[in-house]
């Protein structure tokens, strides 16, 4: 048991499924579970958040709807709910998750909160998108590169990542490498256990996770998964949600597949759908990380992926999934059936993939949070 004093954190996330929001949530759930005093601010609750848990607080961001706006100033209703739950709780560091406009945000409550006599630390996690996509267009560039240079520490999920910031932003300010992690606990394979009824005649159960976004390259998952079940029985469960679905939906009816693919929406069940799974598809345009894969890893679950991004820092190629080029979908599919082949092979890289998970442990990531927060808050 540490010594160390139990501290007052905020974490700023969006409530989403995408990854930024989800490891948010569950580093809250986490030091919640060790003690500390841990409040969550957002437009709205996240999914995964552990409303049951006496030393985590959730605070809803409230933004009036003024005929005069055409669009509502959602980022002055944040920094004064930062600047409200930080003197209400009295918290002693505050940790925010994407760039924008959480590091925005919270950098006009300090500069609000100095005014009043408070010094606020602030820690700002870089998940991806809001680096290699949004913060690089004209209209948010100067914001984020400003945020990011005047937090008290910065860390960024991959080493990817961290290169693509330094690179594009000219970045000055340290950026520390904390990975995203896994709780096993949450994630494992359900033994024989299909609660979901998901194969209903002995079909090879293959899955995406994702939040349907064109970067996700949803059109490629249905392709991979279509040259798949020409080969052998499979079923595909599509988890999540986004723009892209409506799309998806007619591409699997086009290609005669609708029988064969569900769309499971924004189900609380992933633990549960990814313990049952045999493969999991991730080919994504780029991806910071790739929390989805880490966590279907860690339900015992191979991955098939692209080489893009931080994915080969949680894919090892050939030994818990293979990574091919973006648009590559034969590629794809040809690993995928390799895996595929036999119980025996799928069950080989299926412990493989367990073993790599569990190098990301929820517990090691959270320590290392803790000695940034501890950190700046000395400083």
């Amino acid at each position: 048991m540490s010594t160390k004093p139990l501290l007052r954190i905020g974490i700023v996330c969006y409530p989403t499924f995408g990854g930024s929001g989800v490891l948010a949530t569950e580093l809250a759930n986490h030091l919640a579970e060790q003690g500390h005093q841990v409040h969550v601010l957002s437009y709205a609750q996240p999914v995964r958040l552990n409303a049951y848990n006496p030393n985590l607080h959730y605070h809803e961001v409230q933004v009036e709807n003024y005929p005069l706006f055409q669009y509502q100033p959602y980022e002055l209703a944040l920094s004064s709910a930062m600047v409200a739950m930080v003197e209400q709780e009295s918290l002693d560091v505050l940790h925010v998750h994407y760039a924008i406009p959480h590091a925005y945000a919270a950098y006009m409550a300090r500069k609000i909160l100095e005014d009043k006599g408070k010094h606020l630390p602030i820690v700002t996690t870089l998940h991806g998108t809001d680096i290699t996509l949004v913060g690089k267009h004209p209209a948010y560039r100067h914001a984020v590169c400003f945020s990011i240079e005047h937090s008290s520490a910065v860390t960024a999920v991959s080493d990817s990542l961290k290169a693509d910031t330094i690179e594009f932003f000219g970045i000055k300010r340290p950026i520390q490498v904390v990975p995203n992690f896994v709780d096993s606990k949450r994630f494992f394979r359900c033994k024989g256990d299909r609660q979901m009824q998901l194969s209903t005649h002995g079909e090879w159960i293959i899955s995406h996770v994702s939040n349907f976004r064109k970067v996700k390259r949803i059109a490629d998952v249905i392709d991979i998964f279509e040259r798949i079940q020409a080969k052998i029985p499979a079923k595909l469960i599509m988890v999540g949600d986004g723009p892209e679905r409506t799309g998806a939906e007619q591409h699997v009816k086009a290609l005669g597949l609708a029988g064969k693919v569900l769309f499971a929406g924004k189900t609380t069940e992933v633990n549960h759908v990814l313990g049952q799974s045999d493969l999991f598809l991730l080919p994504s345009e780029s991806e910071s990380f790739g929390l989805a894969a880490l966590e279907a890893m860690a339900s015992h679950v191979p991955v098939i992926a692209s080489n893009s991004g931080g994915l080969p820092e949680v894919v090892t190629h050939g030994v818990s999934g293979y990574l091919e080029a973006v648009g590559d979908v034969d590629a794809m599919a040809a690993r995928a059936l390799e895996i595929l082949k036999d119980r025996p092979t799928q069950q080989g890289f299926a412990n493989a993939a367990r073993k790599s998970a569990e190098g990301f442990s929820v517990t090691d990531v959270a320590d290392k949070y803790l000695a940034i927060y501890r950190r700046v808050i000395h400083d």
